[in-house]
């Protein structure tokens, strides 16, 4: 609880309003009242508002605070239309479809956020990830000049020699299945950027593998070799204070006594706050365990390199873990702009 009791100190001074489109699902509602009373601002919630009032009844919650919109309803749902159309007309769609798609929570919510009627969504706790992922990749679409949408998940384990006082970001978790050399690249600086922008520290990456510094001989044990070069340039192009190392097997990573048998005169063996994955398989399962066997506090997925901040929750999340999601997501939205310089300045159909 170190650092989302962080994250929520500083919401508490810059509330935020994050919409969750979800808003018939019961840790959602838990959650949207934890964030409405301690004061983090604005939470709201999409779905029928007859079902919702009847989940928060059963659920003994108090809406107060919590606003309750229903797409298909909305007198906005006419204008996210004709933006919605605008920008897929070119695909194929047709008005009908537009208005269709506009009347589901996900869209709808994606449309919110795109048009500043709110600062963050957060999805993902009874939808699978593309129904999450599909809006906010046709409406909200990526930064400039950033070349991979990717995510994160920032744990928080009891051990405080583990990462950064217990704190460990791992990338990528939720988004890519196998990321090429460049892709690999951009999740460990889009990562990387996350953790400083958060923690105000050095980002200390470790590029991982079942091989440590050639160890064992692979194509993708290569992949994980380029990708460090290219993440180190391009931290540099932008600027970015950090470390990166790899390639390096976990406990080489993490451990500082097995770093020192492994390998030396490295900034991150044995130090890494950050890990990433050299594919999604590795980043998932990893993650889930340290969440299960750990019994660490899980945080994500954190979605990287949007022009909006979101997030996608598992559909196994608690409603303590979506609250400290939405947390995240909104500090992040406070000052997005020095992760991503340039994102949000353009409305969808502009």
């Amino acid at each position: 609880m170190r650092f989302i009791g962080n994250v929520i100190e500083k919401l508490q001074r810059h509330p935020k309003r994050v919409v969750f489109p979800e808003g018939e699902e019961p840790r959602i509602l838990q959650a949207a009242r934890q964030f409405q009373a301690l004061r983090l601002g604005a939470p709201i919630v999409l779905g029928d508002h007859a079902k919702i009032k009847e989940v928060a009844e059963r659920n003994n919650l108090s809406l107060d605070g919590i606003r309750i919109i229903n797409p298909a309803e909305s007198e906005d749902l006419e204008n996210f239309t004709k933006r919605f159309y605008s920008l897929r007309r070119e695909k194929g769609l047709r008005m009908t479809e537009a208005r269709e798609a506009l009347s589901q929570p996900n869209f709808y919510g994606a449309m919110m956020l795109a048009m500043h009627q709110a600062d963050g969504l957060i999805s993902g706790a009874s939808h699978i990830t593309g129904s999450v992922l599909r809006p906010l990749f046709q409406i909200i679409k990526v930064a400039p000049d950033i070349h991979t949408a990717s995510s994160c998940m920032v744990m928080e384990v009891e051990d405080t020699r583990v990462g950064e006082g217990g704190v460990l970001f791992m990338a990528d978790c939720g988004v890519i299945p196998d990321p090429n050399v460049e892709q690999l690249a951009d999740i460990a600086v889009s990562t990387a950027r996350l953790a400083r922008h958060l923690l105000g520290i050095r980002p200390r990456v470790a590029m991982l593998s079942f091989s440590t510094k050639g160890s064992a001989s692979h194509p993708s044990v290569g992949k994980v070799q380029a990708a460090t070069a290219q993440a180190r340039h391009k931290a540099a192009q932008l600027f970015l204070e950090a470390d990166f190392d790899g390639e390096l097997q976990v406990d080489a990573a993490l451990t500082p006594e097995v770093a020192e048998r492994k390998l030396r005169d490295s900034q991150v063996a044995g130090r890494a706050n950050v890990l990433i994955f050299p594919d999604l398989n590795s980043g998932n399962i990893a993650s889930k365990l340290v969440g299960l066997v750990g019994r660490a506090n899980s945080y994500g997925q954190i979605l990287l390199g949007l022009n909006r901040p979101a997030a996608d929750v598992s559909r196994g999340s608690s409603a303590h873990d979506i609250l400290g999601v939405a947390a995240i997501i909104a500090v992040q939205a406070t000052d997005y702009q020095k992760l991503y310089p340039g994102a949000d300045k353009h409305l969808p159909g502009d």
